[in-house]
């Protein structure tokens, strides 16, 4: 039996992983996914390839109320490549509900997006930059927000993102909930925890820590 379904994922969330492959519990997954389910924010320190994208995105979906059309979760990555990646891993888990994810990333066609954003996404994965182009266009609100990531925030602060990144969490609900990860835990890092999270759980998993890449599903 899958150990996902040991730790109460919805049915249909649970029939996207399984499709997947996933049946074993990694450990950011056993440490991450009961406190983001039970409401709490979370700081995750592991690497990439640890697994982290299903840690955060089945919370991330289960969530969100597949009736209600406005976007509900927003995760931010550094690269237009990782969202791309993360949008279609949460795309997978969500294939047997109403949820949909949408990668909105600078270099592409800002038309597209908007083109794509007429099907109600319920969850938007961004870099900084293209989202707040969005949102002082108006074509995106986070009125209705509930839930937020930073995905790789130690990258986002090499990447000089941080000040976009203070911008979009200004313009957010302030009773979100939110997650943060990071390979590493640099003092701005902590700074912008300290100012947008809740009493955090701490998880901080080493760097040996075997990767998902390193095993054979």
């Amino acid at each position: 039996m899958s150990q996902f379904k040991e730790i109460g994922i919805n049915p249909r969330i649970l029939h996207g992983t399984e499709d997947l492959g996933f049946s074993t519990l990694f450990p950011i997954h056993e440490q991450a996914i009961p406190p983001l389910m039970e409401g709490k924010d979370v700081i995750g320190q592991s690497h990439t390839g640890s697994g982290k994208t299903a840690a955060f995105g089945i919370p991330l979906i289960s969530k969100i109320e597949e009736n209600d059309r406005h976007i509900q979760a927003l995760v931010l990555t550094p690269t237009r490549e990782l969202a791309v990646q993360v949008a279609k891993d949460i795309n997978a888990y969500a294939k047997y509900t109403e949820i949909r994810a949408l990668a909105v990333y600078g270099g592409e066609s800002i038309e597209n997006q908007l083109s794509r954003l007429r099907n109600f996404p319920r969850v938007i994965v961004a870099t900084p930059g293209r989202l707040i182009d969005h949102l002082r266009r108006g074509s995106i609100r986070l009125s209705a927000l509930k839930f937020v990531v930073l995905d790789e925030a130690d990258r986002m602060l090499d990447m000089g993102f941080i000040e976009d990144v203070e911008y979009i969490m200004e313009n957010a609900p302030v009773d979100i909930q939110t997650a943060l990860f990071s390979a590493t835990m640099p003092r701005e890092i902590l700074s912008l925890s300290d100012r947008y999270m809740r009493h955090p759980v701490q998880i901080l998993l080493s760097k040996d820590e075997v990767g998902l890449e390193a095993i054979d599903q």
